[in-house]
């Protein structure tokens, strides 16, 4: 059974009540389309670069306006969605980046904690440490949908193909890769990765991102993907606010991994000495 695929691309600042009124009005745009499953990018709702400001203004899952508005946009059209990540506190002095999978009555059936954290040197004064505001999570989720099972990521993480290959292996059909992928790092590597994570796992990856400049020198790289399990990428953004939408076909995840059935074929091997 086919269903549509909408990825809204956002363009987040440090306004919630903005960035919510925003995700909001593509959400109902996307539907109005015919999409049955809508997926929102990386902190769609918040992107602080104060980082003491965003642990101290965090809310808890339960208390977050942001998860309050995406139940209300799923009960409202009807359909599943996937809040691409929330900034959630963790701890007095981390929060989480936390993803989350809403079903059409507005409720959670996959919450998922990005592991990976984005902790890099990209030159020219452009630092991360995301380590310093979150705590990683530790545990992987497959949550279902009524056309498959969905291996829930977050951005950072697509440079983990373990992590990939451990879904696909237990189940998913589907991979989700919300994201804030910088401006450099988007250019040379967003595409490239997107594609291998597809043909790696013979999953469908869909891949909602935000786009643009974000204040405190942060600009991301947009180019929202939908990708189809033999890599080719069906959907695509560009550089602006808005929806991408595809027909997503689950049949073709069985026929690419029939084809080239590498990811049933490992063999053990020995690990490699330091020389």
């Amino acid at each position: 059974m086919s269903f549509r695929l909408a990825c809204v691309q956002t363009s987040s600042t440090d306004d919630m009540a903005a960035n919510l009124a925003v995700a909001t009005g593509l959400v109902h745009e996307s539907a109005d389309q015919g999409a049955d499953f809508i997926a929102l990018p990386e902190v769609f709702s918040l992107i602080q670069s104060d980082r003491s400001k965003l642990v101290a203004d965090a809310n808890s899952e339960e208390d977050h306006p942001a998860l309050a508005a995406s139940r209300d946009m799923a009960k409202e059209t009807g359909v599943w969605i996937l809040a691409g990540s929330l900034s959630v506190l963790a701890d007095e002095q981390r929060v989480a980046n936390r993803s989350l999978l809403l079903n059409p009555d507005g409720e959670i059936v996959g919450r998922y904690d990005k592991i990976h954290m984005f902790d890099v040197d990209l030159g020219e004064g452009e630092t991360y440490r995301e380590s310093d505001t979150y705590r990683p999570g530790a545990d992987t989720c497959i949550a279902p949908l009524p056309w498959g099972n969905l291996g829930m990521t977050v951005c950072y993480d697509l440079r983990f193909p373990q992590l990939y290959r451990s879904l696909a292996q237990a189940g998913a059909d589907f991979l989700s890769v919300p994201s804030a992928f910088t401006r450099p790092t988007g250019q040379a590597h967003w595409s490239v990765l997107l594609r291998a994570r597809a043909i790696e796992t013979g999953c469908f990856v869909f891949a909602p991102a935000q786009y643009g400049d974000h204040g405190g020198g942060r600009r991301t790289f947009g180019h929202s993907l939908i990708v189809d399990p033999w890599g080719e990428i069906i959907a695509e953004a560009g550089e602006e606010i808005g929806i991408t939408i595809a027909d997503i076909d689950p049949g073709k995840v069985a026929e690419a991994r029939a084809s080239i059935p590498s990811l049933f074929q490992d063999r053990p091997y020995s690990a490699p000495l330091s020389p």
